[in-house]
């Protein structure tokens, strides 16, 4: 944001000399970028945060300047003096898309001269827009309102608008704008556009049309005075490409309590620049509500523990009446309340007046080595669960990764375990990554495994925390699930095992079973979904590198995925161990290699020795499987070996015998298995 010191001048007083004042607005917030002579003026560059687009124009600088240096602000009245003829018999305005444009308002101003603007008028623009060319007296007016409050403006040839009406709509599929820029752009409905009777005759918020701009033959003009959404602004000054400082401004959300003022100052100066007749009772299409806000308490004690010094109570509230927030009620000395003003919507809690009464009374008074009580907090229980996964998986060689969370709609389509889902498409492309919100991480590692493969690091061992994309309501936390993925050229058990490891860790009680996934894209009999108490908790496979989509990767090396939702573990987490005994009796391991139908998976049976071995059963674990010679067609073998332990005693080899018997007569019951010879 570029000002001019001696238009800065209409508003405060200026006795210091611009670095001076300069310095002070730079410690206050608004960083000065640097100081430019402009002929007998100097043009102030500042960085000004998104947050205070009440500092977009001159006058919001001014109010800064008046309460740092405790001097008075003068505005322009913008008085008016209208003829005896309405506004609404001449012209009517439409508003169709109040989402896009709350408010809207008219005026006209008949029998202009539109001529070059005066010197001074020139010399402030070209101080603030570097090379700015001067176009008339209407339009460069329309921009000096703009610079001095905030607000942009439009002015419209009264007589080229077909119909002589205002039409505030969506634009039409196909619908296309020759813009002042002298560039014609192709309209969508997701853009507002302002329209007369047949086209669309502006992109609001961002750029006019060159059909109706002002020209020398210009005779009536109708003024317009908006509030456009900032979403509706960006996203169509995105998608055309093009900004503006308008557009600017917009994006980061007018005062709509002064869009009766702005277009009075817009009229005013018209009829003291180029003449013309001020219809009565502008249009006003949409309710500009009062602004009346809920007030802020501020705890005067509260600043000391917050600033570490201490600022008295009177100053306090100087400073804050002095921004434009008014006490509300009877301040006390423990605290008082404020309401903030209209333009500045960003002050909503406590913690924000502190920081303006800190700004204002100066940053530099605040001592850095003055002591601040600190109270030390602790970790919540799902910082501590998800510390620890990443511990276990770290220790088990992989990286973190951090990737988009958007993919292309081709990689959106894999690994979905929901495929009811809709999908969430932004209107606009992300660019490479695409523009699809992800319901799983796991196309986004692919990507990632593939880049590090074409940078010669192959078997890339990924993982990533993150949230995916359940539905459309973000207020419901179910429809933005925390997960965790991983990526490796490690086989299905050991990464089976590595999710075991993470388990072992949240609450040794946990457990989990698979079984097979629909899933396309892993390799035939090596995809899973993986339950946790019974209830699905994710996915585990070996990629099928020549799926669809996956296939378009290219991927070189072969790839194991895993994807698991937090909360469960969050929900179940046991994170303070207890002390056991340790056994004072050895354990006696049994290896059973056992001949079953193909069908029979290695949950089924595991559930089954568990629920058929006893007390004295106190671990089942895989081994092995075989399938081949000495094996009949359609069978396979499993070899599992059982651990068996007893508190109090060694367990005798009948007692062995007999849980091993028991076991056997179950799976041959419930699986038609056949001890192996």
């Amino acid at each position: 944001m570029i000002v001019s010191a001696e238009w800065l001048k209409e508003y405060v007083s200026l006795d210091l000399a611009v670095e001076q004042w300069a310095d002070k607005l730079t410690m206050s917030g608004c960083n000065l970028e640097s100081i430019e002579p402009a002929g007998k003026d100097f043009a102030v560059d500042l960085e000004i945060t998104s947050n205070r687009a009440d500092c977009l124009g001159h006058i919001g600088i001014a109010r800064e300047l008046s309460v740092l240096l405790d001097e008075p602000l003068s505005r322009p009245g913008a008085i008016v003096e209208p003829i005896a003829d309405l506004t609404d018999s001449v012209t009517s305005v439409e508003l169709q898309c109040p989402d896009m444009c709350p408010q809207y308002m008219a005026r006209v101003v008949r029998g202009v001269k539109v001529a070059p603007s005066p010197e001074w008028l020139i010399t402030r623009l070209q101080t603030v827009f570097p090379g700015y060319k001067p176009i008339n007296n209407i339009v460069d007016i329309t921009n000096y309102v703009m610079m001095e409050c905030g607000q942009p403006l439009h002015a419209f040839d009264f007589d080229k608008l077909r119909g002589q009406r205002i039409v505030v709509r969506k634009a039409k599929t196909g619908e296309k704008l020759a813009a002042i820029n002298h560039v014609e752009y192709t309209l969508t409905p997701e853009m507002c556009v302002i329209a007369d009777a047949e086209r669309p005759v502006a992109i609001a918020g961002v750029m006019g049309g060159a059909e109706t701009e002002i020209t020398e033959g210009t005779v009536n003009v109708l003024v317009e005075t908006a509030n456009f959404t900032p979403l509706a602004v960006r996203n169509a000054a995105r998608s055309l490409k093009l900004h503006s400082p308008s557009s600017y401004r917009f994006e980061r959300q007018i005062d709509i309590q002064q869009l009766d003022w702005a277009s009075r100052r817009c009229c005013e100066l018209i009829q003291q620049l180029a003449g013309g007749e001020l219809l009565d009772e502008p249009i006003v299409e949409g309710d500009v509500p009062d602004w009346n806000p809920a007030s802020i308490t501020l705890r005067f004690a509260r600043i000391e523990e917050v600033l570490g010094i201490q600022i008295p109570a009177d100053e306090c509230v100087r400073i804050l009446t002095r921004l434009g927030l008014p006490v509300m009620g009877k301040a006390t000395r423990e605290s008082a309340s404020f309401r903030p003003p209209s333009w500045r919507r960003d002050l909503t809690r406590e913690i924000d007046l502190i920081e303006e009464i800190a700004r204002i009374h100066g940053y530099d008074k605040i001592p850095a080595d003055r002591p601040i009580p600190v109270v030390s907090g602790s970790r919540s229980t799902a910082e501590r669960v998800r510390q620890r996964i990443e511990e276990v998986l770290l220790a088990a060689g992989f990286n973190e990764a951090l990737t988009f969370s958007f993919v292309t709609e081709e990689l959106a389509k894999t690994f979905v375990r929901d495929a009811s889902l809709p999908d969430l498409v932004l209107t606009q492309t992300a660019g490479e990554f695409g523009n699809r919100a992800r319901t799983t991480i796991i196309p986004s590692l692919l990507v990632a495994r593939r880049e590090n493969e074409r940078q010669g690091n192959l078997n890339a061992e990924l993982f990533e925390v993150a949230r995916v994309f359940l539905g459309t309501d973000p207020s419901k936390p179910e429809t933005q699930p925390l997960r965790v993925a991983l990526i490796t050229g490690r086989s299905f058990f050991e990464v089976k095992g590595i999710l075991e490891a993470v388990l072992r860790v949240i609450n040794p009680a946990l457990a989990i079973a698979a079984q097979p996934s629909s899933i396309s894209q892993f390799a035939p009999g090596r995809g899973a979904d993986l339950l946790l108490n019974g209830k699905l908790w994710g996915i585990l496979g070996e990629v099928d590198r020549n799926a669809p989509f996956v296939r378009d990767l290219k991927l070189r090396e072969p790839a194991t995925i895993a994807e698991f939702d937090l909360q469960p573990l969050i929900d179940q987490a046991i994170l303070v161990a207890e002390a056991q005994p340790l056994p004072e009796n050895p354990a006696v391991t049994r290896d059973l290699n056992l001949v079953l139908d193909e069908a029979v998976t290695w949950a089924a049976l595991e559930s089954t020795v568990r629920g058929s071995a006893g007390p004295h059963l106190e671990q089942v674990r895989f081994v092995d499987q075989y399938r081949g010679k000495h094996i009949p067609a359609g069978k396979k073998s499993y070899v599992f070996s059982m651990s068996l332990r007893a508190a109090d005693r060694t367990l005798t080899s009948e007692e062995i015998d007999t849980v091993q018997a028991t076991v056997l007569k179950a799976c041959e019951t419930g699986h038609g298995a056949a001890l192996r010879g």
